[in-house]
């Protein structure tokens, strides 16, 4: 692991780039990881608002690459989002509500914004619509993207402007919710995100 200072620079020098970002929080972990389990639990994707989800994640950018652990609670207007290496130790806490966003690094610093987007717009100086994946994850844009749906009606693919979204299913089930998205802005990121565990939660969108 990079000592602290050295993470520092490190962060400063790729401030714009989102495996910075990961790198730079990579130091001794002090926030604790949530538990993780497996399947789909009670949660149906037509009804879902509120969810809990863990997985696992792999991001690519500018030929590079990063894997780690996420674990989303999503309610109504609050949003935790943490992240944790492959090996579980938690890296970095992202909590929006109402009232605005912070992320909290495993060393204790934060940063404050009015928004999860634009919190994540001034750490990695590049903009990742946080707020669109809350309904993205669940195959859902209301905000004019175009969504394909496989022969059992559930959500294919989602292209919203220069985003695509694959989705893949674990079973079956016409409600069942994605166990893998693919998400890309082409010639810019690529996110792999491998869900383990959905919960549904009490939660109005």
């Amino acid at each position: 692991m990079l000592p602290e200072a050295v993470a520092s620079a490190a962060f400063r020098r790729r401030g714009r780039s989102l495996l910075a970002l990961c790198g730079a929080l990579a130091v001794t972990a002090c926030v604790s990881p949530w538990p993780h389990g497996e399947g789909q639990g009670n949660a149906q994707r037509e009804s879902l608002q509120g969810f809990a989800l863990a997985g696992r994640f792999a991001l690519r950018q500018e030929g590079q690459g990063y894997a780690g652990r996420l674990d989303w609670r999503h309610a109504g207007e609050r949003d935790e989002l943490l992240l944790s290496s492959p090996l579980g130790q938690g890296m970095a806490e992202i909590v929006s509500d109402a009232g605005g966003a912070r992320l909290t690094a495993s060393d204790g610093t934060s940063r404050t914004a009015e928004t999860p987007d634009a919190l994540l717009q001034s750490v990695l100086g590049y903009p990742l619509p946080l707020s669109k994946l809350v309904d993205w994850v669940r195959g859902r844009s209301p905000d004019g993207g175009k969504i394909s749906v496989d022969a059992l009606g559930r959500p294919l693919q989602l292209r919203y402007q220069d985003w695509r979204i694959d989705y893949q299913y674990d079973s079956d089930d016409p409600q069942a919710l994605p166990g893998r998205l693919f998400v890309e802005r082409e010639g810019i990121l690529e996110l792999r995100l491998r869900i383990d565990q959905w919960q549904a939660l009490p939660g109005e969108d």
